[in-house]
């Protein structure tokens, strides 16, 4: 099928928190893992996610360029043109982006979407990710507002991480500790400050213990009723029925969770799901098995 549309897109979003069942979030750095990540998801009947993370996107641009927008401009174009031959929707996203680099990665990307849009073409990417984690609440929000301004007017949707998810995210390391969990407040004043969907959708990576990298089962504290926490004072802000679950949720750092904290923090509303350390094993595994052999 062709990358999914906007249209598709939220219906997928609305399914999966409907059906308590998250999208996977597969990041890809090159024509091979991408392919890779789409057949999987034929095979598994299932609509899947592909993302690039800010290095990956300069890997894809090749070594000689290192260019953030080159590298995902080329794998988006060569993903609308190869998602065609699988019977699946397949969304387009871009992961983890700092302030640092949101001019020469997330706010380009977006340009370059809205210029679409302006010709009556659907979007380049689907959605795209603001990481606000290292910076203070309000700054992390005030950067939020303005993206997701542009994000809705070119029909796309913004990710953004409210609280700290531990470990390591393209070089940047996070310490375990209590701003591995999102409070109460955080969640008050992003409804505050980003509203219910009305000023364009949002996907919400709170954080509830979940860390970056590789980590035997058990040796992650999760606590996904902070995730239950969060759609109660998102609900109760927004003068919504008590079964309602206002936020689209994301749940990073899975790797080493259990099975049963998979399934408990998708039932609060967790609707994608990022995967890239086990599918990096998966893919270098196998390399490394034949060559000390």
């Amino acid at each position: 099928m062709p990358i999914a549309t906007p249209e598709v897109y939220n219906a997928m979003l609305d399914g999966a928190k409907k059906g308590e069942y998250a999208f996977p979030a597969i990041n890809v750095t090159s024509s091979e893992t991408l392919n890779a990540a789409i057949r999987a998801f034929a095979e598994a009947e299932s609509d899947g996610i592909v993302q690039l993370s800010t290095g990956g996107s300069e890997f894809a641009s090749g070594l000689g360029v290192k260019d953030m927008v080159v590298g995902s401009v080329a794998m988006a174009e060569f993903a609308h043109v190869v998602a065609k031959q699988y019977p699946v929707n397949v969304v387009l996203h871009t992961d983890h982006c700092p302030k640092d680099k949101l001019d020469a990665f997330v706010r380009p990307l977006m340009a370059i979407s809205a210029e679409r849009v302006a010709r009556g073409e659907e979007p380049l990417f689907q959605s795209h990710m603001w990481d606000g984690s290292a910076v203070e609440l309000e700054e992390n929000l005030q950067i939020a507002a303005e993206l997701l301004d542009a994000a809705a007017k070119a029909r796309i949707i913004l990710e953004v991480e409210i609280g700290v998810v531990g470990g390591e995210e393209d070089g940047v390391h996070n310490e375990v500790n209590e701003k591995l969990y999102t409070s109460a407040g955080d969640y008050e004043r992003t409804v505050d400050v980003l509203g219910g969907g009305e000023k364009g959708r949002y996907l919400l990576a709170a954080t509830f213990g979940n860390v970056h990298g590789v980590y035997k089962p058990g040796n992650v504290k999760l606590r996904p009723e902070i995730l239950k926490e969060g759609q109660e004072v998102a609900r109760t802000k927004l003068g919504l029925p008590a079964d309602a679950k206002p936020l689209d949720l994301v749940f990073h750092g899975g790797s080493g969770s259990g099975l049963d904290e998979i399934h408990e923090a998708i039932s609060y509303g967790v609707v994608k799901m990022n995967v890239d350390t086990d599918t990096q094993y998966a893919f270098t595994r196998p390399i490394a098995t034949h060559m000390f052999q």
